[in-house]
């Protein structure tokens, strides 16, 4: 009783006053974008069925930010469409296939690029989404004790011996972790070539706020070293995928391995390492705000991801940026962006990758798509038939070619 009034009672008491000023600085300074988002994401915190609601916060974060990137799709939108650009367009998509090629080059041996490249379905990516769901074999699997940190395992029901594993991560701005149906298309087209795919779904803000999102990617990988040989995976390849905000956190996951910030519901005694990286209109630059645009984005992450300024915070920004985290033991990376991309400027993957080659030691591959948007992988039939068969063949080289590793056999306790 001593021991608690003497030192927990004074810490707990200046840790609700620190609440408190902190609140107090936020209601000075919040503008009404701020109080709708709060006002959305509150429902989220009820005992209960707040699990259930918290996609509401983030769907109102989106629905606030995305209407200032509105003038953005709608000028990307018009020179597209404008009169005359119909057969450029097709000409555009029929070169998915060589710049496919083209961007594995220097990776992949010359007799694997001169196999014909497979015809896609006809229609919508998203059109398909039931059809290729009848190949997740267990829905909803925990990869930790939070309600919201569950994953969908993907593999075909006649898959024998150890497969390669992918962690495959869907976008969102942060504020969406949602399997529903991003990625569906590449984890169907993996599953078909032998591989165990595990959807990851994780915490989002403005609930839960950064680094909540990559802690629970840390851990979902640390869970794939360990458990997915229950499901036929190799745990000794595991690879990680994502697109938009997922890229973002595949690229960053790929280079931070054993980052202990992140690894806090993670035992130390667990791989969060990655044996390859792919990254789909990913965001790699979690600090410039040198133009509008830029500053338009960071402020986005200010007020809704991280919900704390750069200027006071830099560290969190910094670490947090794939762009800051480049070293020579990288591992390997293929890069997909769409050169039309409103929401994150091509020239961003430009710079990450000319750097990521610079540094690294293991290949980097990357393909720039022409008249590509953001979440072309929804909605472009060609261009995604091109991106999934360009990700299995990488990842499968990547595969074949692995160093040899030692295999986490026992069965540690890896969930957050």
């Amino acid at each position: 009783m001593t021991s608690e009034s003497g030192g927990e009672l004074p810490q707990r008491s200046a840790s609700v006053a620190g609440r408190v000023r902190s609140n107090a600085a936020w209601f000075l300074r919040a503008g009404l974008d701020d109080y709708l988002i709060a006002a959305a994401a509150a429902p989220g915190r009820l005992p209960f069925i707040g699990a259930y609601l918290e996609p509401v916060g983030g769907i109102a974060a989106l629905g606030v930010f995305g209407a200032r990137y509105l003038p953005d799709f709608m000028e990307s939108a018009r020179v597209r469409l404008a009169p005359g650009n119909s057969p450029s367009r097709r000409r555009e998509r029929l070169l998915a296939d060589s710049l496919m090629a083209d961007g594995l080059r220097d990776i992949l041996p010359a007799d694997e690029l001169q196999e014909p490249w497979p015809v896609g379905e006809p229609g919508a990516p998203w059109r398909h989404a039931g059809r290729h769901r009848s190949l997740v074999h267990r829905a909803s699997v925990p990869y930790g004790d939070a309600p919201g940190q569950v994953l969908d395992v993907w593999r075909r029901p006649d898959l024998t011996g150890p497969a390669p594993v992918l962690v495959f991560l869907p976008g969102g701005a942060w504020v969406i972790g949602s399997r529903v149906l991003q990625g569906h298309a590449l984890m169907a087209h993996l599953a078909e070539r032998g591989w165990v795919c595990l959807s990851v779904q994780y915490r989002t803000s403005p609930r839960h706020r950064w680094p909540r999102q990559i802690i629970d990617v840390k851990s979902a990988i640390a869970w794939a070293r360990v458990h997915a040989g229950s499901f036929g995976g190799d745990t000794s390849f595991v690879a990680v995928a994502g697109c938009s905000a997922g890229g973002h956190m595949a690229a960053l996951a790929g280079l931070t391995a054993g980052e202990k910030q992140w690894e806090t519901t993670v035992d130390t005694a667990c791989d969060t390492s990655v044996d390859a990286v792919v990254s789909i209109y990913g965001c790699y630059d979690w600090e410039d705000r040198s133009t509008p645009a830029r500053a338009r984005f960071m402020d986005f992450l200010e007020r809704v991801v991280v919900r704390r300024r750069q200027s006071r915070h830099p560290a969190v920004f910094h670490d947090a940026s794939p762009m800051a985290r480049l070293h020579a033991s990288a591992p390997p990376f293929l890069v997909i962006h769409g050169a039309s991309d409103a929401v994150i400027p091509v020239g961003e993957a430009r710079s990450f990758v000319d750097r990521l080659r610079r540094i690294s030691t293991k290949p980097v591959g990357y393909v720039e798509l022409p008249g590509a948007g953001h979440g072309f992988d929804l909605t472009d039939a060609a261009r995604t038939s091109a991106t999934v068969n360009a990700v299995g063949r990488f990842l499968d080289h990547g595969y074949r070619t692995r160093a040899d590793r030692p295999v986490l056999r026992e069965a540690i306790r890896c969930d957050g």
